[in-house]
């Protein structure tokens, strides 16, 4: 019996997470949010942002996750976790159905003879292995995926389908890659002579650490000369652009339609917002914290937040606004040359 059909009591789940519980001993089978909950089956609701805790008192939820200081005015049993988000996503991991993925070749697969299969990864329909690439132990290569030539799959790593890793891409165990994601294209590498453009060859590979996901449609070009890489648990949304040679420092976590140019190496626990610009040949410390929408146009030596842009106004406003940008180095240098004296 799977662990969704079997459900979980709350008692197990506190004893399994190192949580404490207060209520009922409900079975839960599923989670669900604050508002959609109902209460057969049981659903175990979660109450992690501040702006959703007008919904606790009308919870239809069998229980709920919260922080202990949010639990006196829960009207159903209660998980307690300081960490309620963190605690939601490995109890919520527990209800994910998991599809089947036996161990073996798919018999439509298309794979080198140089390639090397552990026996228990699974390759599935329609995937094609390249020569010289290695897929190790549990390792799944999903429906329509193509790993090119001289590619590593580690341990327990998923392409769970249409991803392509073109050639020299190094993926470190369990990291995840979802669907359309493409790993170790060219990087945009072209040098101008006599009034045309002249392809660069790129000749290094990728290399992805332990732990990572890459979302769908997410690119990640191989290097120039030397590799580009992704050290461990770097998380990356959908339909992010990677350029060749980029460095990414361990737990930084990038939103979707960030695009990092050439060549620029950004550190360690790092936040990209969604839709952000960083352009290449910089660098940029730990902890860095950059707005949505933000162009990052230097390297950043500090830690902290950052942003750039203006936000949403009424179009006639923002017109306005827009050409007095133009007009400020102009005022400021007037300014520079007035004598100002302080009102009373």
């Amino acid at each position: 019996m799977d662990g969704k059909a079997a459900g979980h009591r709350l008692s197990g789940l506190a004893a399994r997470f190192g949580l404490d519980w207060r209520g009922e001993d409900v079975l839960l089978q599923g989670v669900s949010t604050l508002q959609a909950a109902e209460p057969a089956p049981g659903s175990l609701a979660f109450l992690a942002n501040p702006a959703y805790r007008r919904h606790l008192a009308s919870t239809r939820a069998a229980a709920v996750l919260l922080h202990p200081a949010e639990a006196a005015v829960c009207p159903v049993p209660v998980l307690l976790s300081d960490t309620p988000y963190a605690s939601y996503a490995r109890i919520a991991a527990l209800f994910e159905p998991k599809p089947n993925r036996p161990a073996g070749v798919h018999p439509s697969a298309v794979v080198d003879t140089t390639a090397q299969i552990d026996p228990s990864a699974h390759v599935g329909a329609q995937a094609v292995i390249g020569a010289g690439s290695r897929i190790a132990a549990r390792a799944v290569v999903g429906p329509g995926c193509v790993v090119g030539e001289d590619c590593v799959l580690g341990e327990d790593c998923e392409l769970v389908a249409r991803v392509t890793l073109v050639r020299r891409v190094r993926l470190g165990r369990r990291v995840l890659v979802h669907p359309g994601a493409v790993l170790g294209a060219d990087g945009f590498g072209i040098a101008v002579e006599g009034g045309s453009w002249l392809k660069v060859p790129q000749l290094g590979g990728v290399v992805i650490g332990d732990d990572c996901e890459i979302g769908a449609n997410t690119t990640i070009d191989r290097g120039a000369i030397e590799d580009t890489v992704l050290e461990e648990d770097v998380r990356l949304d959908n339909q992010i652009q990677i350029g060749h040679n980029v460095h990414i420092g361990a737990h930084t976590a990038m939103a979707g339609c960030a695009a990092i140019a050439g060549s620029t190496r950004i550190g360690r626990w790092c936040l990209i917002g969604g839709g952000a610009g960083i352009v290449g040949h910089i660098s940029i410390t730990d902890r860095v914290s950059i707005a949505a929408m933000s162009l990052v146009t230097g390297s950043i030596e500090q830690p902290g937040e950052y942003a750039s842009g203006t936000p949403l106004l009424p179009k006639r406003q923002w017109r306005r606004n827009a050409v007095r940008f133009g007009q400020l180095d102009r005022i400021v240098r007037a300014l520079k040359t007035q004598e100002f004296v302080p009102h009373d």
